[in-house]
């Protein structure tokens, strides 16, 4: 299945783009997405926090993912 993802901070760095179209094996959930992640930039194992937006709400690992689902990465944020 084709998803679009929208990466921000570090994982824009990461991944190299803002916004990725990948192909995930049915079914997909956001841990299968991260897993693939950091099977694909082997960086994302790094990342102590990142967390995961699906449709504007933060989902946990076992939320499911579908084709037309926005999805996004949100990294840590730090600042004073």
């Amino acid at each position: 299945m084709k998803i679009s993802l929208l990466a921000f901070g570090i994982t824009k760095d990461i991944l190299g783009a803002r916004e990725l179209t990948l192909e995930l094996p049915e079914p997909a959930s956001v841990d299968s997405l991260l897993a693939f992640l950091a099977a694909r930039y082997p960086q994302f194992s790094d990342l102590q926090s990142l967390r995961v937006a699906v449709n504007s709400e933060y989902a946990p690992g076992n939320h499911s993912i579908s084709p037309n689902d926005e999805i996004v990465l949100i990294p840590p944020v730090s600042g004073g």
